[in-house]
């Protein structure tokens, strides 16, 4: 049996392939992929950088190691928010972060990760593989030479630490939050400041009081993060991410290099890691938030309703304004919304008449 190299140059991240030659006829042995994947988490951080590294690994196994994929956290090959340039040019094969960081690409880019007051996890992934909301996002995102994949979601939020107490909605005015995606422009019209930062320089600025308050996910990164030490008030619900939607993106020549069942393999581990992710938000969120109670002292608070009321009227009119102004953000929220009316009468009979239901009995 003779063996010889056979090298190929088909796409981004391509390496060497082999063939053998038996019996006088040569066997072409698949090519092998070597990527690099950037991400918007702190490297390994909890869930979210765990999530990408599970994602790679899950990858790699399924392709039975035909794509191997290097992880990268934030600010080791790029900075958090250039995970997106990176890969549209074809720096680097692979990004994972939130469709919201994008917004100064595309405004609509936020209604594919959270919509105050919008769906939740359960709902919004409804709309994204059966009702529309993937193929837009596919659409949208083909104008920056990428391919979006759904990998995950932090489901309902906590509305955030506070240095101060939020009684009424003139506490939020001139209130300085880390806060991204459309929940910032809606604190914005509220009278605050919106900040956008990566999570990895949130608990300096709080502690410092660069900033007066942040959102960043539920109980169990935040506890992660340590933002109990910088403040004590933490309020529930999350208005503004009520079920956040994280993503991969790929380049598009890497991803249309690759033979069909990788890229359906790619595809797949994308929406195994989307399950985990939640899965993993699903068990320990309650833990971590018993151990911030009771260990920490931290004091979990409702907003008032009228702040609530509130921010839904000024949530309304931000993404109005957006939908006016955008043809395309009009064309994906009409489909958004459609969906969602009808989630809400399913919802109201089940999820919903059911938590009333159980909490009779407590």
């Amino acid at each position: 049996m003779k063996r010889r190299d056979v090298l190929k140059s088909f796409g981004s991240g391509m390496v060497a392939a082999t063939s053998l030659a038996v019996g006088g006829k040569a066997l072409a042995a698949k090519p092998e992929f070597k990527w690099k994947m950037v991400t918007t988490w702190p490297k390994n951080f909890p869930v979210l950088g765990t999530n990408a590294n599970y994602l790679a690994k899950t990858i790699e196994e399924m392709s039975g190691g035909r794509i191997r994929i290097k992880v990268y956290g934030a600010n080791e090959l790029v900075p958090a928010f250039e995970a997106f340039d990176a890969v549209s040019r074809g720096t680097v094969e692979m990004g994972h972060g939130a469709p919201y960081y994008w917004k100064g690409k595309s405004e609509t880019a936020q209604f594919f990760s959270a919509i105050p007051f919008g769906m939740t996890a359960q709902e919004v992934n409804g709309w994204l593989y059966y009702g529309g909301g993937l193929a837009l996002w596919e659409e949208l995102y083909d104008r920056f030479n990428l391919v979006p994949m759904a990998t995950g979601n932090t489901g309902v939020q906590m509305a955030g630490w506070f240095r101060k107490d939020i009684n009424s909605v003139d506490d939020l005015k001139g209130l300085k939050m880390r806060i991204p995606g459309l929940g910032g422009e809606v604190l914005s019209r509220a009278g605050g400041t919106p900040v956008s930062m990566p999570g990895g320089e949130i608990f300096t600025s709080l502690q410092s009081g660069a900033i007066d308050a942040t959102e960043w996910i539920g109980p169990y990164n935040d506890l992660a993060f340590g933002l109990y030490k910088a403040a004590k008030n933490y309020y529930y619900p999350g208005w503004h991410e009520p079920g956040s939607t994280l993503e991969t993106f790929v380049n598009k020549q890497t991803f249309e290099s690759l033979p069909k069942d990788l890229q359906a393999i790619v595809k797949h581990a994308c929406k195994d890691a989307s399950m985990d992710m939640i899965s993993e938000f699903s068990a320990k969120n309650n833990a971590a938030l018993d151990t911030l109670v009771n260990k920490h002292q931290v004091s979990v608070k409702a907003l008032p309703d009228d702040v609530l009321k509130k921010l839904h009227w000024l949530s309304n009119e931000v993404v109005q304004d957006i939908v006016d102004r955008d043809a395309f953000s009009q064309k994906v929220y009409a489909s958004y919304s459609s969906f969602q009316q009808q989630a809400i009468k399913w919802s109201d009979v089940s999820e919903y008449a059911y938590m009333r239901a159980r909490g009779l009995g407590a």
